[in-house]
């Protein structure tokens, strides 16, 4: 659909992590060559470990450019997660070499870019190039996990990839939080009030 209407050079990103409750937030921005169509890319939640890892290598290699960026656990206790979130991905897409014609962003508003974004709830399912970033930003921020894993292994971060699954619950009741902890996150700090 964008390609009919003139633009070249279509970014897809993606975010991984917002909910977490350690460890950064992860985004990536693609672009996808149009006559390099990998089979197998979808939402990077609906693939197998496996899959994400392989597709992965695959995209960095066929795409005319790609970008990670991660967004540590301090700076979203200090701007919240949203803002942090649209940090990382305008952070992405400005890494991109060469400057895409247009973006489509998965379900996020990204004002200020030198080029148009359109914000596509689901984008990740709906969109080739979205679907691509999604999955670079999963297994990017994968291997993040399970390396804080050594550092922190009672919170089992390999498995549960710093979400709020019962043994990293436990720990934060048995051990408190650590630096790679969101402070702001009810579960890590309970506290009266919502997450931010």
């Amino acid at each position: 659909m964008l390609g009919s209407a003139g633009f070249e050079r279509i970014a897809g990103v993606d975010e991984v992590g917002r909910g977490s409750l350690a460890g950064p937030v992860v985004a990536a921005a693609v672009i996808v060559a149009p006559d390099r169509v990998l089979p197998g890319v979808d939402d990077s939640k609906r693939l197998k470990a496996e899959d994400r890892r392989r597709l992965s290598d695959e995209i960095r290699k066929s795409s005319i450019a790609y970008s990670v960026i991660e967004v540590s656990p301090r700076v979203i206790d200090k701007i919240n997660i949203l803002q942090a979130t649209k940090r990382a991905m305008d952070g992405a897409l400005r890494a991109l070499d060469p400057v895409p014609d247009c973006a489509v962003v998965d379900a996020v508003g990204l004002p200020g870019l030198p080029f148009p974004c359109l914000s596509v709830v689901k984008g990740d399912s709906l969109s080739y190039s979205v679907a691509c970033a999604s999955i670079l930003a999963k297994v990017a921020r994968d291997r993040t996990m399970e390396g804080l894993h050594s550092t922190y292994p009672q919170y089992d971060f390999a498995s549960n990839k710093g979400y709020g699954a019962p043994v990293h619950l436990r720990a934060l009741k048995d051990f408190g939080p650590t630096p790679v902890h969101r402070l702001t996150f009810r579960p890590v700090v309970p506290r009266t009030g919502s997450a931010r």
